[in-house]
């Protein structure tokens, strides 16, 4: 294998694919990113036997062929090397990668192509095209309220299924992690009608976020109960999918609730911010006192003293007190793009919805705190 390579070029996609590779490996060929090099393009591979990512990258390749290398390694030498170059790399065939740019040289040891593991997609039955800024939206609304709790797994990821609202078939994506839940959804695709409801890992999705952020075009997607695949510019991220059961959401959505206020978002947000400079870390209290037309949030800490604030917000009920972590309201709030959030509680031991008033496809939840 022999190739010369835009270093910009280069560096963009092992940082794609670097990030797959843990740390830390049992398995020596798992740190190591598989490079195929042929027809004027690199194709890079790397995985963690759960996810598996493939990126070509274009290249002017004089003898094609393939190798590994470690990957974390690789990318910080490409990182480090002068902005604008070129890379020149050559792989021997007995076990060493060489790389070259302006006045760099370096050797790395390689391990044997034969011994990267090749993750087969399986047969994928559902196959549908969504718009990379619409699968991007309905992530960004829901990956903050996936749980790091490993105990219960099944709730590590994010929830995606065919489901309706109103009569209209939306494909639904749903995270939580028993604190609070996020909902949102776009129009059901051609062909997702018949999918399985299926829980993407939080890793495949941290991943696949990097990969659309700036990306306009259409995502393929494929997927079967155990593995999906999503393919975007030839770029194609495999994951396994959680092997659980996610819970019945739809039981945790209150249906009762009669206390409906509406309140500035960014108001909102920075009195937040600014009253929750006074609670513990520990305990990241809030509590929030509603009368008609006012608002006022407060924050009391043995060691830091005590902060409040008022607000103007349309509300005419009962007056009502109930606590928040702070930190999840203004998870929610980062993630609303209009300007009014519409809350409905029931009391202050109950779970309380909150919404975008000019945006019906996302539904947030959240749990009271004691204050």
């Amino acid at each position: 294998m022999k190739l010369t390579i835009e270093r910009a070029a280069l560096l963009k996609s092992l940082g794609h694919v670097q990030s797959v590779v843990e740390r830390r490996n049992t398995i020596p060929i798992l740190s190591n990113v598989k490079m195929e090099a042929a027809d004027g393009r690199l194709a890079l591979n790397a995985t963690d036997m759960d996810v598996d990512i493939i990126e070509p990258v274009e290249a002017d390749v004089s003898a094609s062929g393939a190798t590994t290398a470690p990957a974390h390694t690789l990318y910080d030498i490409v990182r480090k090397l002068p902005e604008g170059g070129q890379v020149e790399m050559a792989a021997d065939g007995e076990g060493r990668l060489s790389l070259r740019a302006g006045r760099s040289r370096f050797t790395l040891s390689c391990l044997p192509v034969e011994d990267f593991p090749v993750m087969a997609g399986g047969d994928l039955g559902v196959e549908f095209d969504l718009p990379a800024s619409e699968l991007r939206a309905v992530i960004d609304r829901t990956r903050f309220a996936i749980s790091t709790e490993e105990t219960r797994y099944y709730l590590n990821g994010i929830y995606m299924h065919a489901a309706s609202r109103d009569g209209v078939d939306v494909l639904r994506a749903v995270a939580t992690d028993g604190h609070r839940l996020a909902s949102a959804e776009t129009p059901l695709p051609d062909g997702a009608s018949g999918m399985p409801g299926v829980i993407v890992p939080r890793k495949t999705v941290t991943e696949l976020h990097k990969l659309i952020e700036d990306s306009n075009g259409d995502i393929r997607v494929a997927l079967s109960e155990t593995k999906i695949r999503f393919t975007l510019d030839d770029v194609q991220v495999t994951s396994k999918l959680i092997d659980g059961t996610f819970p019945d959401y739809e039981r945790v959505i209150p249906a009762g609730n009669d206390k409906e206020w509406e309140v500035d978002r960014r108001l909102f947000a920075e009195a937040i911010d600014r009253v929750s400079a006074i609670s513990s870390e520990k305990s990241r209290a809030i509590k929030i006192a509603l009368e008609p037309g006012t608002l006022v949030l407060s924050a009391t800490s043995p060691e830091n003293g005590t902060a409040t604030e008022e607000l103007e917000v349309d509300y005419q009920g009962e007056a009502i007190e109930i606590g928040f972590n702070f930190r999840y309201l203004l998870d929610v709030t980062q993630q609303i793009e209009g300007t009014i959030i519409r809350f409905i509680m029931a009391d202050a031991a109950s779970p309380t919805i909150i919404r975008e008033v000019d945006d019906a496809s996302a539904l947030y939840v959240l749990m009271p705190m004691r204050v």
